[in-house]
């Protein structure tokens, strides 16, 4: 970069973004490093990227994005090849006639743009980002023109519109889907997604094409755009494979499969949704050989820790673990479950659906077709002398009802709640009409958790610059002390810089004097905050925090997790 040319420091004095002892300041450190003074501006934390590129962008009389949150012209990815994006570090927006509108994060680099007009033979227009958001672009959206070869090369029958495809009889379609294209490439993006440690398979429908997007470590990425035509054949394989009705495109269905994959042994749970342009089908990636994981390997505190073993040893009570979708209640339980399974004691799990098969372990499945529901199991399982019961989710308050009364009797209850936090577990309970004095004497630890990104190992490096404004939303002091770390992105972590993910937990040991407050109805609020001040609650974020000082995530990630605390 050669920000020296444009007078970067007179600029952002101008803008009244930086004042003279600063400027001074950022020169003398430029002068011992060599460093670019826009890096320097940065890493010492006088200014923020997006500052000083909105000063650049206006001076130069350019627009600026602070992010490029919006999807780019498909036909302006085609034009300009990804070996040149990244070579460039330029991002192609739109074209309109002959002249392509482009994202830089340099807008002085003129020899990039000289060559980029004349390699993609147009005129070239600019918009000034942030080279992070620039990098994210390139790595998301190039990666969805990636086809595959025999589908492209096969001569598989349109697929049309949603309304062709409902009158297609039975024959057609499973002629479609035995075509060997269609297999091939199912089995494909199949085999690549567990390669990549994906939980899920996105397959989605639009107007131009048929969408493949892996969940990997709980974010979504985008890897193939198949032709529309191939819809029809694909949906219909997996169909055929999940053993749902190949005729039924208009309700929705769920399947399962079950398939052996580089020598591990996969269950699939499918779920199919019609939408506006066909079926749109989720597969849930369920590894059997890495589905239990100690407690220790789950990432927990020592503090958090050592409460979970303390309730794991009670006779009787009920264990909360609460969270959204997605956030490894149900890891944590199974891992729960695992290290309490003796042959001394009677365990049964009560699920919809059984995830994973436990050796040792009496596992109900919920079929609520026939009525069989969590409150009917619960009600036959407490006739058979259980010793420990794990009802999947605490759904309605009859579940919730007939849990409570059984912990209270003998019975050690492991559930899941959907709440943000541990304490507002009491409440959900509460509004499900249990009495507060049953909530209050059942409890014995409820506990919240989340699921955030690891840092790569293999690209980890420490972070130069600290985004100042998110360590301040996170509650965290600036300490010259503390390192930082990222990943800088490596064919390990598919450039996201992230790989594997940790717990934080939030663990709230249910004591005497929280069975008080919850009896006289104090304010739940009041309860989490004399918990924390007495040092017996750490919180998801505080947990986090704990997890970036120790070099295991990034403030970035911690935030993005917590953000609504």
């Amino acid at each position: 970069m050669s920000y020296q040319k444009l007078n970067l420091g007179k600029i952002l004095m101008d803008d009244n973004k930086l004042s003279l002892d600063d400027l001074e300041q950022a020169l003398t450190i430029q002068l011992k490093t060599g460093k670019d003074i826009r890096e320097v501006l940065i890493s010492e934390g006088l200014l923020a990227e997006e500052e000083i590129l909105a000063s650049v962008a206006a001076h130069l009389n350019i627009p600026f994005l602070d992010s490029l949150k919006f999807e780019p012209d498909r036909k302006a990815l085609q034009v300009v090849p990804e070996a040149l994006a990244r070579q460039y570090s330029i991002f192609p927006l739109y074209k309109i006639w002959d002249t392509l509108h482009i994202a830089v994060a340099d807008s002085l680099d003129i020899f990039a743009i000289d060559n980029l007009r004349i390699a993609v033979n147009s005129e070239i227009k600019q918009v000034l980002t942030q080279r992070k958001s620039l990098l994210e672009c390139i790595n998301n959206y190039y990666s969805k023109l990636q086809t595959l070869p025999e589908i492209l090369q096969s001569d598989v029958t349109a697929a049309g519109s949603a309304k062709d495809s409902a009158v297609a009889d039975s024959q057609t379609l499973i002629q479609e889907s035995q075509a060997e294209p269609i297999v091939e490439a199912v089995n494909r993006i199949i085999e690549e997604a567990i390669s990549k440690r994906a939980s899920d398979i996105h397959v989605e429908p639009s107007a131009e094409d048929l969408t493949i997007r892996y969940r990997i470590d709980g974010i979504l990425r985008t890897v193939y755009a198949l032709p529309k035509r191939t819809q029809r054949g694909v949906a219909a394989r997996l169909k055929i494979i999940s053993d749902l009705d190949i005729t039924k495109f208009y309700l929705p269905q769920d399947g399962r499969f079950h398939l052996m994959v580089q020598g591990k042994e996969i269950d699939f749970r499918v779920s199919s949704l019609p939408t506006l342009f066909g079926e749109k089908f989720v597969l849930r990636i369920l590894d059997k050989t890495g589905a239990i994981v100690s407690l220790t390997d789950l990432g927990f505190s020592e503090h958090s820790l050592k409460l979970v073993k303390t309730a794991m040893a009670k006779d009787h009570g009920m264990i909360l673990m609460t969270g959204p979708t997605g956030s490894g209640k149900s890891t944590t339980l199974y891992s729960i479950l695992n290290e309490m399974n003796t042959l001394e004691r009677h365990i049964v799990t009560i699920e919809d659906p059984v995830e994973y098969q436990l050796n040792g372990i009496s596992q109900a499945q919920i079929k609520a077709e026939i009525d069989f529901t969590f409150a009917a199991a619960l009600r036959g399982i407490l006739r058979q002398s259980p010793d420990i019961i794990m009802v999947g989710e605490i759904r309605d308050s009859e579940t919730a009802d007939i849990a409570i009364k059984a912990s209270l009797i003998g019975q050690l209850i492991l559930s899941t709640l959907h709440t943000n936090d541990a304490v507002s577990a009491f409440a959900r309970l509460i509004d499900m009409g249990i009495e507060r004095y049953l909530v209050a004497s059942a409890l014995i630890l409820v506990c919240a958790q989340r699921l955030c990104r690891k840092i790569c190992p293999h690209c980890k490096e420490p972070l130069e610059s600290v985004p100042e404004p998110i360590l301040h939303d996170l509650g965290m002091d600036l300490d010259p002390g503390l390192q930082f770390y990222h990943g800088r992105g490596c064919g390990n972590c598919f450039n996201t810089g992230y790989k594997g993910r940790v717990a934080l937990l939030e663990a709230l040991q249910v004591e005497d004097y929280i069975r008080e407050m919850i009896i006289r109805e104090d304010p739940f609020e009041q309860i989490k905050t004399k918990a924390i001040r007495d040092g017996k609650l750490i919180t998801l974020r505080s947990d986090g925090i704990s997890k970036i000082k120790a070099g295991i995530t990034t403030i970035e990630e911690v935030y993005r997790v917590t953000s609504k605390e």
